[in-house]
């Protein structure tokens, strides 16, 4: 039987047991409550066999902070094919379904965070953010000055998180690039729900907040995952989430974090790759950190997607884009910026660059310079000085980070 491949049109619960099954879970009734509180139905596409979901693709609307901009874009999630159904091109042909419906919508980007990073890059899509892991033990996590709080630090329960963590968030998102708006519906389906199988082990969350003349300019949530021996205490921290309106209230949290009592180490798995603890730390090889692929990125309309974005400097460059997937991209686009103000367009002119899609997904966010790209044999420059250009004018003050898996 032919497999169909259109718009969701069931019952939300169908649509989440058919995703679930693909990942080889069973879909728990406390999760389906949840996950119905943010679904949008009309942005979810399902392959069919006869009546049976054999493969779901959803999205989240998100508006997301770009370099210089908050723009709409769409936040990919749930996407998998069972395993009875894999091998039949049904992931493609949802993927390409999807994207094409992006574009009708207007929106430039589509995000992700990926099961399996070979998986998407045959659509487009690029690694953009890295996500840093902090394993360090306590004995090894002085700072490299001494420590004076600039603010206090008090535990609150779920209620009293969700009245102070938003603005706190709020504040940083347009600051950072890869963070992403968070809706009431989000924060409490996605953050603040604290189920059993999404600890691994570890103990309900606690929530700390970070003030300053009793106003909130800090959060974090965290798990300890207790251990003891004959040696006594060895206990885990594992960071969930940290945000900070500024330097001082984030090492105020860093500090806290890595203090606490019976702790014998910390785990933070998602953090900035840019985070202050690495430049204040006295011994930052002992951080143990490592680096992941975070978010990735497909541009939708790459002349929309470069317009809407901010450069460092005034320049010009020109791109021979090359999209195997969406024939609206593939061409030579010129990037002209005067006086600060982007101009897109497609040009018969000389080309500085070569790039693909995957490759402007991971300079466009500022997160891998061109040099970089080419240094990877990635990107091929055709002008003399086209690479330097180029990182002139993508440079970004912040390394771009998402915060959360969505």
């Amino acid at each position: 039987m032919d497999i169909d491949v259109r718009p969701f049109d069931g019952e939300p619960r169908q649509f989440f047991e058919a995703g679930e099954l693909a990942f080889s879970e069973r879909l728990r009734d406390e999760d389906a409550e949840a996950y119905a509180s943010v679904f949008e139905p009309d942005r979810a596409i399902a392959a069919y066999d006869g009546d049976r979901i054999v493969g779901t693709a959803g999205i989240f609307s998100f508006d997301l902070t770009i370099p210089g901009a908050v723009v709409p874009a769409a936040g990919v999630t749930f996407v998998g094919v069972q395993p009875t159904h894999r091998r039949r091109g049904i992931l493609r042909r949802m993927m390409t379904a999807q994207l094409e419906a992006v574009h009708d919508r207007g929106e430039p980007l589509a995000v992700l965070w990926a099961s399996e990073g070979s998986i998407y890059q045959r659509f487009g899509y690029g690694l953009s953010t890295l996500a840093t892991r902090f394993t360090v033990g306590r004995e090894r996590s002085a700072f490299r000055q001494p420590h004076v709080p600039a603010g206090t630090i008090r535990f609150v329960e779920v209620d009293e998180a969700r009245r102070l963590f938003p603005p706190v968030y709020d504040a940083v998102a347009p600051l950072r690039p890869g963070f992403f708006a968070r809706t009431p519906a989000f924060w409490d389906a996605e953050v603040f729900r604290d189920p059993e199988h999404w600890r691994h082990g570890a103990g309900a969350a606690f929530h700390i907040v970070h003030e300053v003349a009793g106003t909130a300019d800090g959060y974090a949530r965290y798990r300890v995952r207790d251990k003891w021996d004959d040696g006594g205490p060895q206990s885990t921290v594992i960071v969930v989430e940290k945000a900070a309106t500024n330097p001082a209230a984030d090492l105020d949290l860093w500090r806290f974090l890595l203090d606490i009592d019976l702790m014998a180490k910390l785990e933070a798995w998602n953090v900035a790759p840019d985070d202050p603890l690495i430049l204040n730390a006295l011994e930052p090889r002992r951080l143990g950190i490592a680096a992941g692929d975070g978010m990735w990125t497909r541009v939708v309309d790459a002349a929309s997607a470069l317009a809407l974005r901010r450069y460092s400097t005034d320049g010009r460059i020109v791109i021979e884009l090359s999209d195997e997937l969406l024939e609206w991209n593939d061409g030579r686009w010129a990037l002209t910026v005067e006086d600060g103000v982007p101009r897109v367009e497609q040009t018969t002119d000389a080309a500085d660059l070569s790039a693909d899609t995957t490759d402007l997904a991971a300079a466009y966010f500022g997160g891998f310079s061109w040099v970089q790209l080419a240094d990877a044999a990635r990107v091929r420059e055709l002008q003399p000085g086209a690479l330097s250009r180029a990182d002139s004018l993508f440079r970004t003050d912040r390394q771009p980070w998402c915060p959360r898996v969505f």
